[in-house]
């Protein structure tokens, strides 16, 4: 049995939550502190894939080709506001710098074995939570209009097979069989049935976060804004109402845990890459399962609550008013992709993904203190990322040996 502590946990998304409940589970003490109810921030809106095999970095060779015609379009996939360019510049530099087969290879290695294990880290934590009909292995599917966008992803799709991904092409006609709802001018497409979604990621997190209480645990309301460092290192949070000690602390914040990082000597690469969704509460369409057009780089995911679309990033930090352009242009698309789409009864949604140059999270412990523990950065895949994420900071803190190399994780590769 690991001696019990007592643990802060910074952070109530999904990864924070993760983490939390594995932390439950081992005995400890544990305490989450957020300034919003769980599941209030990224891990409200984002596009809910449960994607074992999601294991490609952003950085893939021949990306930086496509970036100028992106940043053309004003409602293109990317943006980046101008006047935040300045900032967003080291990043940016950064991450052109991993946009090599060689490192996209260890990136990926990386990713399908913190993801690989999705399904079954999850199934614990659903069950005790009686969350069982928010996940659903139904496959993924992805479809393109041309043959050439299909070609275009030859890399993407070899690297998920050589790590033993099953990849099934498609043609029109088992598109439409395994989807007639779309448009007929799909003609190319994947299926992925290891694949599956949250109906609701919101209520994951809200599922977790209640049967984390009702096992003892605490939720905190409340902003942290430092850290008291003793000769121990630090052991008491500050926040805007009142100290909280603990003998340990993970930092999993999402896009704002650079902010608390600094302040422990640890000065990381994050960067928001802003996410919108528009979301159509009666679509008279009703998608099996999520269908994402690589073409557009959107995605549409049948939630419990409407019909989901998603799939732009904007570089504009952690404080500009959202642009709501960017969440209404995805109707358009959504009436492209579904003839039989109803318009009208939307709602928009911006949110804040962490994400790193190489597109790996910070899974590890500060380099000085190690009773501090770091879980964020997960960016497009959070959802997927944080079951295994939770159980290795579990076994950090116990002192067990995680269930994988946890190396391309560490905090000091920057």
């Amino acid at each position: 049995m690991a001696q019990v502590r007592n643990v802060a946990v910074i952070g109530a998304g999904i990864v924070g939550m993760a983490c939390a409940c594995y932390l439950k589970r081992d005995g400890h003490n544990v305490t989450v502190i957020d300034s919003l109810p769980p599941g209030e921030g990224c891990s409200k809106g984002n596009a809910g894939h449960i994607s074992p095999g999601s294991c490609l970095p952003m950085a893939m060779p021949g990306v930086l080709r496509k970036v100028p015609g992106w940043l053309a379009d004003p409602l293109g996939p990317v943006r980046i506001r101008w006047r935040y360019l300045p900032r967003a510049a080291p990043w940016l530099i950064r991450f052109a710098g991993m946009a090599t087969r060689e490192k996209a290879e260890l990136a990926a290695d990386a990713l399908r074995a913190l993801h690989a294990p999705v399904f079954e880290a999850y199934k614990p934590l659903i069950q005790h939570a009686g969350a069982e009909d928010l996940m659903l292995r139904s496959g993924q599917l992805y479809v393109y209009e041309t043959k050439e966008g299909l070609e275009g992803d030859k890399t993407g799709w070899e690297m998920r097979r050589l790590r033993g991904l099953d990849v099934q092409e498609l043609d029109a006609g088992a598109i439409r069989q395994l989807e007639p709802t779309l448009a007929p001018n799909f003609r190319y497409g994947i299926h992925l049935p290891e694949h599956g979604f949250c109906r609701n990621p919101q209520r994951l997190v809200q599922a977790l976060a209640a049967q984390f209480i009702r096992d003892g645990g605490t939720v905190l309301r409340r902003t942290v804004t430092g850290f008291e460092i003793g000769t121990d290192g630090p052991r008491r949070l500050l926040t805007d109402d009142g100290e909280v000690t603990a003998t340990d602390i993970v930092i999993a914040a999402g896009a704002w845990s650079h902010k608390l990082t600094a302040k422990l000597g640890d000065r990381l690469p994050l960067e928001s890459q802003r996410g919108y969704h528009l979301e159509i509460a009666a679509p008279e369409v009703s998608p099996l399962t999520t269908v994402t057009w690589p073409e557009r780089n959107v995605v549409a995911t049948p939630m419990e609550t409407g019909l989901r679309f998603a799939g732009t990033v904007e570089f504009a930090g952690l404080s500009a008013p959202p642009d709501y352009r960017r969440a209404h242009m995805l109707e358009d698309i959504g009436q492209q992709m579904f003839p039989g789409l109803a318009s009208g009864g939307t709602s928009e949604w911006m949110g804040h993904r962490p994400t790193l140059p190489d597109t790996l999270p910070v899974i590890d412990r500060a380099t000085r203190f190690s009773s501090v523990y770091y879980a964020f950065g997960h960016g497009h895949t959070g959802i997927s990322g944080a079951p295994v994420t939770g159980r290795i900071i579990a076994d950090l803190v116990a002192g067990r040996q995680p269930e994988i190399d946890i190396s391309p994780f560490r905090s000091n590769r920057f």
